[in-house]
């Protein structure tokens, strides 16, 4: 391996799994309870809506990740096809975006931890699994890509039995469910939009937070073995893994018990078959919750590590943050990321009540901003590049408008939720201080590019 290189020691299978994981995190095991307690039953439709944006981003950097395979992903191509303060802006926004997912992982878990061990200080779990993952992202990609492959293998095959449970427990088992498990309770209890216009608007907003990290199978082309095949592949399942993940699973978890009654501040999946008295499942899926958060803390640090790597590359970060291995693992990228999320040991001990909710706003409006980059650097790309590759994305540019403007949206309506609201006031500030941050770097270097 020669040095300041990254390995290129993902497999097929590796890039698969990690596609169909990472749309799989807190968002959707934790997230979903606070998104059915805002729409009832019309999240189904907010997930499908939201679904189809998600596609049409990826498939965007996908188009852009198979032409031109990149570790550094939409930062690389912004910086190309934009400019270097494009490339700054974005590669540091998405940075901060997956630090602050990966704060919000720990803490989840910490939280799902409460299930067992109500006694346990969160500070104390979350500094015992920032140092286990930090050892695993420092010894090989390809052990990287193996934890990924499992973790994400946990969570399919669960999210999979759920739904078949589900189904005999609604239609077969009447004695476990009492009576409250029918197909009705879609339609029941104030209808399917049960809380009007306001309420299904709002839940877009935990919709988007839960797509996060659906984007990293761009990061992962510059460690794939054979990206060309394995992108495509892996992006042209999205549809089905969100028709299978959120559709599916959230109709099942409603139709099992009123969706009016789940507890919004627990895993509802955890929830459900602990009230029809099934302790036990509530058991397994409380452990699939804490791996689901595991999963996305791992590829928190896989992808920030990354992206500082990128940025060096192209000179918006120190120089010795690409510095690599000779297994070609980029450490000091690494560890300074971690250094970053290990201050949630610190948030959780003097915030413990309030840091989720608060992580979880700063992370949503983050993605936006990163999707948003990918979209209009997708644009410049469709403009300038004189190879576009093999995978084009489909109806563009209507797609991509119709994308955007969801996004706009969303982010507009995070200011009517007293909860998201800080988020979208500190977002200017933070775009202002890497405005800052870019004109400090080329003043230094003499760099006015």
């Amino acid at each position: 391996m020669s040095q300041n290189k990254l390995a290129h020691s993902l497999s097929s299978r590796h890039i698969l799994m990690i596609a169909l994981g990472s749309a799989i995190g807190t968002g959707f095991f934790f997230g979903a309870g606070e998104s059915i307690k805002l729409a009832g039953p019309a999240i189904l439709l907010s997930y499908a809506l939201g679904g189809i944006m998600m596609y049409i981003v990826v498939r965007a950097l996908g188009e852009m990740a198979v032409a031109e395979p990149s570790s550094g992903s939409f930062s690389y191509y912004a910086y190309k096809y934009i400019g270097n303060y494009a490339g700054f802006v974005s590669g540091w926004n998405y940075w901060f975006n997956y630090i602050i997912v990966s704060m919000l992982e720990l803490t989840a878990t910490s939280i799902f931890m409460d299930y067992w061990f109500p006694n346990v200080t969160h500070w104390i779990v979350t500094l015992i699994v920032m140092i286990i993952f930090t050892i695993i992202n420092l010894l090989h990609v390809r052990i990287f890509g193996e934890f990924e492959f499992w973790f994400a293998g946990i969570k399919v095959t669960t999210v999979i039995c759920l739904v078949l449970f589900g189904i005999y427990i609604i239609g077969f088992d009447h004695n476990s469910n009492q009576g409250v498990s029918n197909i009705g309770n879609l339609w029941q209890n104030g209808g399917f939009f049960a809380n009007g216009l306001q309420g299904f608007l709002f839940s877009f907003v935990i919709v988007v937070f839960s797509f996060g990290g659906t984007e990293l199978v761009g990061i992962t082309a510059g460690e794939a073995e054979n990206p060309e095949k394995t992108i495509p592949m892996a992006i042209n399942g999205i549809i089905v893994r969100i028709i299978l993940f959120y559709i599916a699973t959230l109709g099942i978890v409603m139709c099992l018990y009123p969706w009016n009654k789940i507890d919004a501040n627990v895993s509802p999946f955890v929830d459900v078959f602990r009230q029809i008295g099934i302790n036990k499942a509530a058991s397994l899926m409380n452990l699939v919750a804490i791996s689901a958060a595991l999963s996305s803390l791992n590829s928190g640090i896989y992808g920030t590590a990354r992206m500082v790597y990128n940025l060096a590359d192209q000179q918006n970060a120190p120089k010795f943050m690409k510095k690599t291995s000779e297994k070609g693992i980029p450490y000091n990228a690494i560890i300074f990321s971690v250094i970053c999320i290990a201050i949630t040991v610190l948030l959780n001990y003097l915030y413990p009540k309030k840091i989720f909710n608060i992580l979880l706003a700063i992370a949503t409006i983050a993605a936006i901003i990163n999707w948003l980059t990918i979209l209009v650097t997708h644009a410049s790309f469709k403009k300038k590049a004189k190879n576009t590759g093999s995978y084009p994305s489909l109806f563009y540019p209507w797609s991509s408008i119709f994308a955007a403007i969801f996004l706009i949206t969303v982010a507009s309506i995070m200011f009517f939720m007293p909860d998201m609201k800080l988020a979208i006031m500190i977002a200017p500030g933070w775009l202002l201080l890497l405005s800052i941050g870019y004109f400090i770097k080329t003043r230094i270097r003499g760099n006015y590019k």
